[in-house]
Order: structure tokens, then C-alpha cells, then sequence
């Protein structure tokens, strides 16, 4: 194996290019012992060459003409962190028709239109790797290519965003309700200025697409992502969860049945004895169910500078061996099979409820029959506290269709004992 230098060209020198531009020269030291060939960045396409120039060392490397990189038949890996869909989308599609590979933490353009550059690079025999994509830092898109490849996964479930995570936290721990928590983690740098993508599931439901996707080896997009915020969670509702021997965390949730595939992203009472129910803070964790490996978990930082670079450089240098040893373009996409996905109304779930309805007999009996003359059944109830006249029960249901559960929802919502559903939250895990 011969030595030499592989050519980089980043896109986009943001928060997370920085961080990649910090790492690779944090590793000088060591490539050539480690891989074999010595990494140097080339180019950096940005938009504004005066603020990027302040960021580096080399201010010579910046250009804005993405044709100085696709022209350039030294590079050989193109590194993309500009994030967005185009053009983002071009710039890949058209680095790897000429010939380089591509790197992307792109979660966004991954969840959607993953299908299309892998079948590029295919076609070209090229390597595109998005391990950065989930989970930041976090080994987990190559474990379950590679390393879990002798098992048929059924479940993959997961803390997979962590802003969320960490309002949660704080809303647990301390008391504090969804606003003030939401403030905290903007003031700290956890949240974007604009936290919808976070809050409203969105991030997490991309993330769970990809890893569906790559668990059971069946096409499943971000559309196909039934997603849910945490914006409507209140400190009540965890009080009682801890009552119930649980916590609330956002779950990012994909299971493989006889029926179809699940996939949803939804706040869930977790039982306090599973080991995500100790993830707190900004932190991520990927829990994987196996044939084979039985059960496995994956932790660590889920975003950020570092951790994110720490992914896209691990992509880099797997890319390298591959080149230096003529092997590119070994694992491209691993989507062989054709699962169906269900929709929400057939997918099974227990149910957290809380509802204030009249302080009188006959109210519990007469919700009670209304559930149970949709199939759902009552596991437990709970009555502990009153305001007025009115009476504040949580009700905990068994597995139940959510068909079934929407349909009896609808005549409870309309009793006239029933003030207010105040909460429904779905309860991971089986019976109890």
C-alpha cells in the first residue's frame, strides 16, 4: 500500500465545517500511521470569503465557485456541510457523476432523497457516506450496515434529538414548564432561534427515517414519518408519569412487524428501569433490538461541533482505506426489500390520559364504557386531585389500535361530564 494525499473540498464552513476543518488538522499527526495516506483540505466553497476567512488559518483555500471543485481532478472527496436540500442536492449528484466521493451530514436531503445519490454512487462506483447524519458523534448508521448485518432487526427506538431531550430533562428534574425550559435551552445554545424542526419533531422524524430505512432494509422516507412535538407535555404530566414509575422522553420509534413497518416520533412515557429513561441532557441514545445480538444501546453526544466532525472525519478516513485499497463503492444502498409502512390508525399503542370531568357517580363508569365498546381497555386509573366541582383523573389504557382509540376519543371528548382532555401521550413498552 503505497502512501500518498487525498484531496478534500468542503462545502460550507459553518458550525459543523469548522469543526471538520478543526479535526482533520487535530490528526495531522497521525494519518499516515492510521490510514495510510495524509488528508488536506483543497478547497472550501462559501458564501461570504471575508467572514470565512476570519475562521482559518488558510484563507487561500476559500472560494465561492463550486466549479474550482468539480473541475479539480485532484479532489477526491467532497465533504458537504452547507445543509438544505439544493443545492446542496446538485452539488452532490454532480461530485459524484465526476468521478469524487461524498461525505454528508445532511439529515434533511438523507431522509428524503438518500435514495437517489446512493443510486448515483452506485452508478458511478463512488462511496457516500452520512454517518453525521444521526446521532451526531454517535456511532450508529455503519453498526447497523456493518456490524449488525447477521441480525434481522425488529426494533430500533431512540432519544435522537437533543434539544428536546434537554427540555425534558430540566422539566423533569426541576419542575419547569415547556416555556421556561424552552427559554433555558435557547439561552444556553441547545435551541435554534427558530426551534421548530426540534420541538415539533421534525429533526428526530428525518433521523428515524434513515434509520428505519437501514434497519430493515426497506425505503422509508421522511413522509412516510408520523411525527409528534413535545409543546403540549406539562409538568403535571410528568408528576404523574413519575406516580407511574416512568418518564417522558421524546422517542424516535421504528418497529418491524408481520403487518408493515412503524415509524413515528412521539413523546412517550418511558418505565423509569429502561435504560433510556436515564438519558438526560443534550445527550442521544439508539437502543436496537436483534435476532441475533438480542438487545444494544448507543450513547453519546447527538450534536454539535466537534462530535458531528468527529462522524463526517470517521466517513473521510473510511473512504481513504477504500480508495487506497481500490474498493470503493462496497456498501451503497441497502434497501433490497419492499415493506409496506403502516399508517397510524393500525399501529398499536398504550395510552396515558388525563382528563377533568364532573366529581359525581357514574362519571368513571360512563367513560369506562365508552372505552371499552371501542376494544380499549383501562390497565389503570388514577384520582387524586379536585378543583371545585371538577375532578382530575389519569386513565393508562392496555395495547389498543389507534383506530379504535381516535373513535373512542371523539365520544369522550363530546360527554358532558367531560370538561377537558388536558393530555394523551403514548406509553412505550408492552403490558403491565
Amino acid at each position: 500500500m503505497s502512501r500518498k494525499v487525498i484531496n478534500v473540498a468542503l462545502l460550507g464552513l459553518g458550525t459543523v465545517g469548522t469543526g471538520v476543518y478543526k479535526v482533520l488538522k487535530m490528526q495531522q499527526d497521525d494519518m499516515e500511521d492510521k490510514i495510510g495516506a495524509r488528508v488536506e483540505i483543497r478547497k472550501i466553497l462559501v458564501r461570504n470569503l471575508k467572514k470565512a476567512a476570519a475562521k482559518i488559518e488558510e484563507p487561500e483555500l476559500l472560494t465561492n465557485n463550486w466549479k474550482e471543485i468539480l473541475e479539480d481532478d485532484s479532489i477526491e472527496i467532497v465533504v458537504e456541510v452547507m445543509g438544505g436540500i439544493e443545492p446542496a442536492k446538485t452539488y452532490m449528484l454532480e461530485a459524484l457523476k465526476a468521478g469524487k466521493h461524498v461525505v454528508t451530514a445532511n439529515k434533511d436531503l438523507v431522509a428524503s432523497h438518500g435514495q437517489e445519490v446512493l443510486d448515483c454512487a452506485a452508478e458511478n462506483g463512488r462511496d457516500f457516506l452520512f454517518e453525521a447524519a444521526v446521532a451526531g458523534g454517535i456511532p450508529i448508521i455503519r453498526p447497523l450496515k456493518q456490524c449488525l448485518a447477521g441480525n434481522h432487526l425488529s426494533e430500533v427506538v431512540g432519544i435522537v434529538n437533543g434539544t428536546t431531550n434537554f427540555i425534558l430533562t430540566k422539566m423533569t428534574q426541576e419542575g419547569m414548564e415547556f416555556a421556561e425550559a424552552l427559554a433555558l435551552a435557547t439561552r444556553l445554545g441547545y435551541a435554534e432561534a427558530d426551534p421548530t424542526a426540534d420541538i415539533q419533531g421534525l429533526d428526530a422524524g428525518r433521523k428515524m427515517a434513515i434509520l428505519a430505512s437501514i434497519a430493515f432494509n426497506s425505503r422509508v422516507t421522511f413522509e412516510d414519518v408520523i411525527t409528534e412535538g413535545i409543546t403540549h407535555i406539562s409538568a403535571k404530566d410528568i408528576r404523574y408519569a413519575r406516580e407511574l414509575g416512568c418518564v417522558i422522553k421524546l422517542m424516535g420509534l421504528a418497529r418491524n412487524a408481520d403487518s408493515g413497518i412503524e415509524v413515528r416520533v412521539q413523546p412517550m412515557l418511558v418505565p423509569q428501569d429502561h435504560p433510556l429513561a436515564t438519558v438526560n441532557d443534550s445527550y442521544n441514545a439508539v437502543f436496537v433490538k436483534g435476532d441475533a445480538v438480542g438487545d444494544a444501546m448507543f450513547y453519546g453526544r447527538g450534536a454539535g461541533e466537534m462530535p458531528t466532525a468527529s462522524a463526517i472525519v470517521g466517513d473521510v478516513f473510511d473512504i481513504v482505506r477504500n480508495i487506497l485499497f481500490h474498493c470503493t463503492g462496497r456498501i451503497s444502498c441497502t434497501c433490497y426489500k419492499n415493506i409496506p409502512v403502516k399508517e397510524a390508525e393500525d399501529i398499536e399503542s398504550r395510552f396515558f390520559l388525563r382528563l377533568h370531568v364532573d366529581d359525581r357517580p357514574g362519571v368513571l363508569a360512563g367513560i369506562a364504557s365508552v372505552l371499552g365498546n371501542n376494544n380499549v381497555s383501562i390497565a389503570q386509573m388514577i384520582q387524586k386531585h379536585k378543583d371545585g366541582d371538577l375532578a382530575e383523573i389519569v386513565v393508562v389504557t392496555s395495547k389498543v389500535r389507534e383506530g379504535n382509540f381516535n373513535d373512542a376519543m371523539m365520544i369522550v371528548e363530546g360527554l358532558n361530564a367531560v370538561h377537558k382532555v388536558s393530555s394523551v401521550i403514548r406509553v412505550y413498552g408492552g403490558e403491565r
